[in-house]
């Protein structure tokens, strides 16, 4: 269900800002977007050529560079000389599978998050890493693929409703990361679902199959915890940094987030104990379910036991037992037989162990 990669290092040996993707290559080719914007209007663009993004360096307006596809370094590479971006930094933009984090460089703020939203249905959800550059007067966004969370901001700022286009690259950058934790909501909406459904499942029927389902789950439960759990600090980071990038209105709306943040950290740990509780819930329904098996068979050896007993006697091979002439001797055992038994049954069921 979700898209996590297991390449977890670069190439032994490699100089410290050497750019090396690390993860799936996600498109063919690198797509770059432009959208300029200030309180009087927009101009929104697909560039052909990474060139054409340097003329937007020293504008006074706002403008918001995205790439989707990381995987071709060069692109990178001649982005971040253009804007003054430390190698450092460049290298963690090709590496897709690192924690995320938050590096205040001064002229800029680099930030490292995980994007969840689903693709296509709603039965896979997708995984990527989106990195912020943000700059006096400029936003570059890096992603894995063509597709995000970041529409509802696009049409904002295409209608120019809100505050967007008035208020700077900082609450530029706020508003890219708001519609990144709104996306977890929907996620772990749609997981929950899912666990719940699982629990009635398990309750009703604990099979095998069922029992891989938590597992699998667990397991994505983890590789989401270790997405989602070190938000926190990036957050709070953002919103202790002195940092003439980010002013105090845009504080107020970090501060939102980090909330936001606090809700996701806790509805993952609910989970956890949930997904902990499920194998519990699974050992014990089917070990009721045993015991049910159990207790049928119990109660039917139970009855045969004096029965065995009674045909037991009258199977012995004496001359002078009394009743082996007598006319009506098999009819009698026979409804001795059918009287014990009925009323072992109806004994069971007074004592309500049926």
């Amino acid at each position: 269900m979700f898209g996590f990669t297991r390449k977890l290092h670069r190439q032994p040996g490699l100089a410290p800002g050497t750019l090396v993707h690390i993860g799936e290559k996600k498109v063919e080719d690198v797509r770059i977007t432009v959208m300029d914007f200030d309180g009087e209007g927009f101009r929104e663009k697909i560039v052909e050529s990474v060139d054409e993004c340097f003329a937007y360096r020293d504008k006074p307006t706002t403008t918001w560079i995205n790439v989707d596809g990381v995987h071709d370094v060069r692109v990178v590479e001649k982005l971040g000389a253009c804007y003054g971006i430390h190698p450092i930094v460049l290298e963690d933009v090709v590496n897709t599978v690192q924690r995320p984090k938050m590096l205040d460089f001064g002229d800029y703020i680099f930030l490292s998050l995980k994007m969840l939203y689903f693709e296509g249905s709603r039965d896979r959800v997708k995984v990527e890493q989106v990195s912020l550059i943000l700059g006096l007067n400029f936003v570059i966004s890096f992603q894995e693929d063509v597709g995000d969370v970041f529409d509802p901001v696009r049409d904002r700022i295409r209608k120019g409703t809100g505050k967007l286009r008035r208020a700077g690259a900082d609450f530029l950058a706020y508003s890219l990361i708001d519609s990144i934790v709104d996306g977890y909501f929907t996620v772990f909406e749609w997981l929950g679902e899912r666990i719940e459904e699982i629990q009635e499942r398990l309750i009703v029927d604990p099979t095998a199959e069922n029992l891989q389902t938590i597992h699998h789950l667990k397991s994505e439960m983890i590789e989401l915890r270790k997405a989602v759990w070190p938000l926190r600090e990036v957050i709070a980071n953002l919103e202790r940094v002195e940092s003439p990038l980010v002013r105090k209105d845009t504080l107020i709306f970090l501060r939102n987030v980090y909330g936001h943040t606090i809700e996701i950290i806790e509805t993952i740990e609910s989970f956890r104990d949930l997904m902990a509780g499920m194998i519990d819930i699974y050992l014990s329904s089917l070990s009721m379910k045993l015991n049910e098996v159990m207790k049928v068979l119990t109660i039917i050896a139970t009855i045969f036991i004096p029965l065995t007993f009674v045909v037991g006697i009258y199977g012995m091979n004496f001359d002078y037992m009394p009743e082996c002439r007598w006319h009506f001797g098999y009819p009698m055992v026979m409804l001795v037989v059918l009287t014990v038994g009925v009323s072992m049954l109806v004994y069971f069921r007074k004592k309500k162990w049926l």
